[in-house]
């Protein structure tokens, strides 16, 4: 979660939302790493996950990420949870929920829905604190006059 916190605070200094996740393979290395470059990009689907779900996939060779975390500050959205589930990967590690778009329990359960045919384990919360104190001192930057 550290590196993922670590590739959010680059996502600030473009002008994004400061969301960080990074791809581990089984052996525990970082094959994948990405922040949000919305604004950065001009692209809507520039999200953090995504950008580290294609790194990591394009370093493999496969679009499978069987035996793959992704660590990620942020309870992903409905297209990044989507996204994972279609990698295959084994398990989701975020940080703070968001109760305004999560699609991991506080909005949506894309990942745990049984209609799927594939449901990575989750772990929420893992330095949550962090995570949201990041998101909180950027918006209140940005609502400052």
């Amino acid at each position: 979660m550290r590196a993922a916190l670590d590739e959010a605070r680059f996502a600030v200094d473009s002008g994004d939302v400061p969301v960080g996740a990074v791809v581990i393979n089984l052996s525990g290395e970082v094959i994948g790493r990405g922040h949000n470059r919305r604004e950065a990009d001009m692209d809507p689907t520039a999200h953090a996950e995504l950008i580290a779900l294609r790194q990591a996939a394009a370093g493999l060779g496969s679009w499978r990420l069987e035996g793959c975390t992704l660590v990620v500050t942020l309870e992903p959205c409905t297209m990044c949870a989507g996204a994972l589930v279609l990698s295959r990967a084994v398990r989701l590690v975020f940080g703070a929920h968001d109760a305004k778009a999560g699609a991991v329990g506080s909005l949506w359960d894309v990942v745990r829905d049984r209609r799927l045919n594939h449901r990575p384990e989750v772990v929420a919360g893992v330095l949550a604190g962090e995570s949201g104190e990041l998101l909180r001192t950027f918006f209140a930057g940005r609502r400052a006059p």
